[in-house]
């Protein structure tokens, strides 16, 4: 008899991790649905009443205002964050130590001197070396393009060289703010100014990070808004050659210590898996940072928190990971790559497309991954129709640990063209997010997450 008890207790052992395995190998798409969607109901509809999050997350931007790399105020922000994470319940919260670069921008203006007397709006692009004392004047050469300056290259020896591009795409245009200082100086030029990068015809110039070789001087660069650029641009055009007076004060102090940010929802079987999602919380100099990325910051953290509070277990680790100096050295993406390097990361996600309505999951790893979690999009389309998972998912912070094989994923949102209104510029407040797109990507955010954080365990094959 207990041989016969034994047979049956081993037989049915076997029947059971048989059973096992073969759910983890036929599962699918229809799997996601089956057994998430009453989850990702909870989820929306606790994401919709919640009025916190459009609180915390002008609260950030309000009391500590911008949040530049090595400023005093991006870490009174990141020791907030810090509080406020062990107040939220999360576990193993902590602050991990970032070599950050440390430029400041004292002052910077420019002034319209011939054919007469305008001021002009201008912020020195991050990284700029400040102007001598007395600052630059100098006759203005405005070009459409590198090509347009390679062709009037002996015309721009002690000129200020105005770039005056059509702003198309971010990804275009980007070029100009990235080395158009270094492309002005081959020719001899004494300083660079760009058209902001941003539709918006506006007096609001936009910043953000330049960079300077060291086969060519180093000059002044800077960006002013599309209205004064074209101004100049259709004065040379009359025959006109502006003169302008440009005067920056900034500079570069030794590399301070920030932080990376971080907290826990431990895993319920798999501790030791980690799915680490997050934003930037530096920003630029200007504005405060709502959209660029304050808002991706409060979004991953209260997805996770959502995710806590309606007591939820997933199988692995979510840990939100608020990472710093996205915006001028991706120092917080590459430190947290190389101290977290030898942890098994399932997963990790960055959020730092604005805060409008979420449009699209974007999944980057094994194809039978991908296919699987587009069983996502009908408990997603609760909170857009129209959203949708694909290939394509990654980000700066995040793209370190994606070069050592981790798969990546990022929220996509339709901004009907008005993000670049606002991006790197004084109009980054939080008024210009909407509560209800906040909450609805928290939402996503938190849908997304916590599926792949309980799938079982067949999601960690190396």
């Amino acid at each position: 008899m207990k041989k016969l008890n034994l047979f049956i207790f081993v037989f049915s052992l076997s029947c059971l991790i048989f059973s096992s395995k073969t759910m983890a190998l036929e599962i699918d798409s229809a799997y996601i649905v089956s057994h998430y969607s009453e989850i990702a109901d909870k989820i929306i509809d606790y994401a919709e009443k919640d009025s916190s999050s459009w609180t915390r997350l002008s609260y950030l931007c309000d009391v500590f205002g911008s949040r530049l790399s090595g400023s005093i105020s991006l870490n009174n922000a990141i020791d907030w964050m810090f509080e406020e994470m062990k107040k939220d319940g999360f576990s193993n919260v902590r602050k991990e130590e970032v070599m950050v670069p440390h430029w400041v921008q004292h002052n910077s203006s420019t002034e319209l001197v011939f054919p007469y007397k305008k001021k002009i709006d201008v912020l020195a692009l991050g990284g700029s070396v400040p102007t001598p004392n007395g600052g630059i004047s100098a006759p203005v050469l405005v070009v459409e393009s590198f090509e347009d300056l390679q062709n009037h290259k002996e015309d721009a020896k002690g000129k200020i060289v105005v770039y005056n591009f059509p702003f198309d795409s971010y990804g275009r245009t980007f070029q100009y703010r990235w080395s158009g200082a270094d492309q002005a100086s081959k020719y001899g030029a004494v300083g660079s100014l760009i058209r902001s990068l941003t539709q918006d015809i506006s007096v609001i110039p936009h910043t953000g990070v330049m960079r300077y070789m060291d086969s060519v001087p180093k000059i002044p660069g800077g960006a002013i808004s599309p209205q004064d650029a074209a101004l100049l641009g259709r004065l040379q055009k009359h025959g006109i050659t502006p003169i302008l007076k440009i005067k920056f004060d900034t500079e570069i102090l030794p590399d301070t210590i920030s932080y990376n940010v971080m907290g826990e929802i431990t895993g319920s079987e798999f501790p030791n898996e980690i799915i680490a999602l997050g934003g930037h919380t530096d920003s630029w100099d200007v504005g405060l940072g709502a959209h660029d990325n304050g808002g991706g910051c409060i979004a991953t953290w209260n997805a996770a928190k959502t995710i806590k509070e309606l007591g939820l277990k997933p199988r692995r680790t979510v840990r939100v990971v608020q990472w710093v100096n996205e915006e001028n050295g991706t120092r917080g993406g590459q430190a947290y790559a190389e101290k977290h390097k030898n942890e098994k990361h399932a997963l990790v996600f960055e959020f730092d497309s604005g805060v409008f309505e979420p449009s699209v999951i974007g999944f980057t790893g094994d194809d039978k991954m991908l296919a699987i979690l587009k069983g996502m999009e009908p408990l997603l389309k609760k909170i857009n129709p129209d959203m949708i998972v694909r290939k394509g998912g990654g980000g700066v912070d995040i793209g370190p640990m994606m070069k050592l094989g981790i798969p990546g994923m990022s929220l996509g949102t339709n901004d009907e063209g008005k993000y670049f209104l606002y991006h790197h510029s004084a109009a980054d407040t939080p008024e210009k997010v909407d509560p209800k797109n906040l909450n609805q990507c928290i939402a996503a955010i938190a849908i997304a997450i916590y599926i792949y954080a309980d799938l079982p365990d067949y999601i960690s094959t190396k």
